[in-house]
């Protein structure tokens, strides 16, 4: 037959895998895997740059790990 060593035989099919994989590589964002912050850690962040003082720090993370212990309870 014309196509047994031919583009059309399994290689066609490993041809589209390969296409397939490169474009879905390509395409697919960078930073699409990277973990978000938390809350906890935009808030120490804010408290190390300085935009909130230690006493808004302290009641911010004392709500924050009061929602996170209402949360993880009661599910």
């Amino acid at each position: 037959m014309w196509y047994y060593n031919g583009f059309w035989g399994m290689n066609f099919i490993w041809w589209i895998i390969w296409i397939v994989f490169l474009i879905w590589l390509f395409a697919t964002p960078w930073g699409y895997h990277r973990p978000r912050d938390t809350s906890y850690d935009m808030l120490r962040k804010r408290f190390a740059s300085g935009e909130i003082t230690k006493e808004e720090y302290e009641e911010k993370k004392a709500i924050l790990e009061k929602e996170f212990k209402k949360n993880n309870f009661t599910s």
